[in-house]
């Protein structure tokens, strides 16, 4: 049996947008289209946008935020970027044009109460049958947990930030 996945990224440990990166690399390589959606993150130059633009034909890639929102001086300003983010995530997913649409970071707008949660999962519910959407971010509220066909817990064992490490280039960003 086939059919279009509800993937969930989730936990505190690293790897939850890397999962999808590589999700959306694997697709394209296939000759897939992809849409890729950053609903937080923003605001500073990192590897992947250099590394899609070698796939613009494949990828779509939007980069929504303005950064991490814990830290933003306009809460409300992020909260509209991050419901027009959900509106072209609707827009994609109902288009027949992917075979993968990338939520990135958008546990945080459930977790927020910047959405609705229970019209994102109907959303999600009357997704294409074929079409594959993966969503990440911590913290992920149980009724997605509940609502997905694979669901990974990053669990953090390790990480270089406790010993003093700072993100590095090509690791984190």
């Amino acid at each position: 049996m086939q059919k279009g996945l509800l993937m969930v990224f989730t936990g505190n440990g690293k790897g939850k947008t890397t999962s999808a990166l590589g999700l959306a690399m694997r697709s394209a390589g296939h000759g897939l289209k992809v849409c890729f959606i950053q609903f937080i993150k923003g605001g500073w130059r990192y590897g992947e946008l250099d590394a899609v633009e070698r796939f613009k034909d494949m990828i779509d890639f939007h980069v929504m935020g303005r950064g991490f929102t814990w830290k933003s001086d306009n809460l409300e300003k992020d909260r509209t970027m991050g419901r027009d983010a959900w509106e072209l995530a609707k827009t994609a997913m109902a288009s027949g044009e992917y075979h993968l649409v990338v939520l990135d970071e958008f546990t945080y707008m459930l977790n927020y109460g910047d959405l609705d949660k229970q019209a994102v999962l109907d959303t999600l519910a009357k997704k294409q049958s074929d079409l594959n959407v993966a969503i990440t971010g911590r913290d992920a509220p149980v009724e997605l947990i509940a609502a997905a066909d694979l669901v990974t817990d990053m669990t953090e064992t390790r990480h270089p930030y406790r010993a003093g490490i700072k993100a590095q280039k090509g690791i984190e960003f």
